[in-house]
């Protein structure tokens, strides 16, 4: 499908420098003939008309043999990037799926070691649980800077002071915890997403893995491309601020 569509861009191309365009050569934006953008299919003609369109896929609560792997399998096959938030007590027996997180362009999170509330921890142990978390992650994929996100996406402004990275909220949360249901989670998602948001998923659950590609397959289809939330900050231009809770790089979470 990709290929086909490469070729069928590509013999664009030749043909728009046939009928005289070429990129740069007007000062306004460039003018497809109606002729040529009749003959592309619908996908192609939102390719090359279209703004780039890009959103965060994110991942809650594992690593767990199960799904993730098989999440992997599927981000893998559509050549979709996500980010996983991983519990530390999880990792261990776990190290080889991190490791394949790693080598196939996902960005690793920090969730805590044991998804403490950190908004009523006491600070030391807000302390430990992120240190520990940063501790097997580096022992599992070496040194990295592990973008924290709060359980339950709180945190107060005094324990978000001890936070020495970003810290990730969400802009569309479909509870798929609760509905537990692929059909109903990812229609909740297709109903609301749009270019910039970071979704929050949870690859614990055999549903939600179902309805994580689901999504995938359909906003590909619109024209979306998925990136680590890593990748989306640096899209948009943001640098992020380290104790800063970001719902998206556009928009800042206040701390209560």
């Amino acid at each position: 499908m990709k290929k086909a569509r490469f070729l069928l861009l590509a013999g664009l191309a030749v043909l728009l420098a046939a009928c005289g365009w070429q990129a740069g050569a007007v000062s306004g934006p460039a003018e497809i003939p109606m002729e040529i953008l009749g003959e592309l299919d619908e996908a192609a003609r939102r390719e090359l008309l279209d703004d780039p369109k890009y959103v965060a896929l994110t991942f809650d609560d594992g690593p767990r043999p199960d799904t993730t792997g098989r999440l992997l399998d599927g981000l893998l096959e559509r050549g979709a990037a996500a980010t996983f938030f991983v519990i530390g007590q999880q990792v261990q027996g776990n190290e080889a799926l991190l490791q394949r997180m790693e080598a196939e362009g996902h960005q690793i999170g920090n969730h805590t070691y044991s998804h403490v509330r950190l908004q009523t921890a006491e600070k030391d142990t807000v302390v430990e649980e992120i240190h520990k978390t940063e501790v097997v992650l580096q022992e599992a994929v070496g040194a990295g800077s592990y973008w924290l996100r709060p359980p339950y996406g709180m945190i107060g402004e005094q324990r978000a002071a001890l936070v020495k990275t970003p810290m990730v909220y969400w802009s569309v949360d479909p509870q798929d915890w609760k509905l537990l249901d692929a059909g109903k989670v990812a229609a909740a998602v297709m109903g609301c997403v749009k270019p910039g948001d970071i979704v929050l998923l949870h690859d614990f659950y055999p549903s939600s893995v179902d309805a994580a590609l689901t999504i995938v397959d359909q906003l590909q289809a619109q024209g979306y491309t998925f990136v680590t939330v890593e990748e989306l900050f640096r899209i948009q231009g943001v640098n992020p601020e380290a104790g800063v809770l970001y719902a998206s790089p556009s928009l800042i979470r206040p701390l209560t």
